[in-house]
């Protein structure tokens, strides 16, 4: 029986690629303007239905192969862009979005929520400054380059300290708008985009490999739960990983899962433990709710299938 890949639910890259796809080939239902949102919801389900209809494809309105074939010469999109878009709807995060200091971090940035505290974001503007000169100045303006530059010279207390002062509102999550377009421009500039990919690819998502692979977990859904511990847990995830090797595998996958998920929200900081555990077993079992939202992760291309 063909896999369904993506059907009603799915939200960001991947389903905005589809609609995209859609709408060239004269799919869409609702207003033209505004069929591209990232949201799959009922005028995405009754495009795909058209295409298929007019294809002799059944009108499922999900994505399968045959359908996907129909709609994009593109491959499919990899594991890691399927656990990327997921963990990225977690954190509320696109390429573009910038928070400031709410969680002691500085400032939060991008697809996964690079931050200062770790000099991601410093890394990453350094790279688009190297990769083609003169981008920072071009994009951001000249004066909030050149501040920028100034302030990432100084010790990472001193830009700290001033993330903090310029960052405002209820839980200091608010910018000066300044700021907030700047950081927006720049992440919608397609070689940014890259150069986050790679980042989340090469220090998140490799890393999560190895943890799955230490665990015993070789599914989809085992690869997603590491990939977003990565993201979201830093030692947490550490001791986590030392319980299980302390007790043991359990009989199953699934059972694996479970318990790694407990054993990092057991390890987060107690306000948050039940907002790591909601998530954490959501990607564990394949569905939940987080953040007030339900998933169902056969939705996002995530599933019991090994993962490649």
């Amino acid at each position: 029986m063909a896999r369904t890949w993506f059907s009603q639910g799915l939200k960001g890259a991947i389903a905005r690629d589809i609609q995209a796809d859609l709408l060239k080939q004269g799919f869409f239902a609702g207003d033209h303007d505004t069929f591209i949102d990232g949201d799959f919801g009922g005028h995405t389900v009754s495009a795909l239905q058209q295409l298929q209809a007019a294809r002799a494809l059944p009108t499922t309105g999900a994505v399968d192969d045959a359908t996907w074939r129909q709609i994009t010469v593109a491959a499919i999109p990899t594991l890691f862009e399927r656990c990327l878009g997921l963990t990225a709807s977690f954190e509320g995060n696109g390429f573009t979005q910038v928070e400031g200091n709410f969680d002691g971090a500085g400032l939060t940035w991008g697809i996964i929520g690079f931050t200062l505290s770790n000099g991601e974001i410093q890394g990453l503007l350094r790279e688009i400054e190297q990769a083609a000169p003169g981008t920072l100045a071009r994009v951001m303006g000249a004066d909030l380059a050149a501040q920028w530059s100034a302030r990432t010279a100084q010790p990472i207390a001193q830009q700290l300290a001033w993330a903090d002062s310029i960052s405002s509102g209820p839980g200091k999550l608010g910018l000066p708008r300044a700021w907030v377009d700047a950081f927006q421009r720049l992440g919608q500039e397609p070689l940014v985009q890259r150069l986050q990919m790679h980042h989340a690819y090469d220090s998140y998502f490799v890393p999560a490999a190895a943890t799955a692979g230490a665990l015993g977990l070789s599914t989809e859904l085992g690869l997603a739960l590491c990939f977003d511990c990565h993201v979201q847990n830093g030692r947490a995830r550490l001791l986590a990983v030392q319980d299980l090797q302390r007790t043991g595998r359990a009989p199953t996958e699934a059972q694996q899962r479970a318990a790694f998920a407990r054993a990092v929200a057991s390890h987060a900081s107690p306000a948050y433990q039940g907002d790591v555990l909601a998530r954490k077993m959501a990607i564990a079992t394949g569905a939940g709710t987080v953040h007030g939202r339900a998933y169902t992760l056969a939705h996002w291309g995530l599933d019991e299938f090994p993962a490649a």
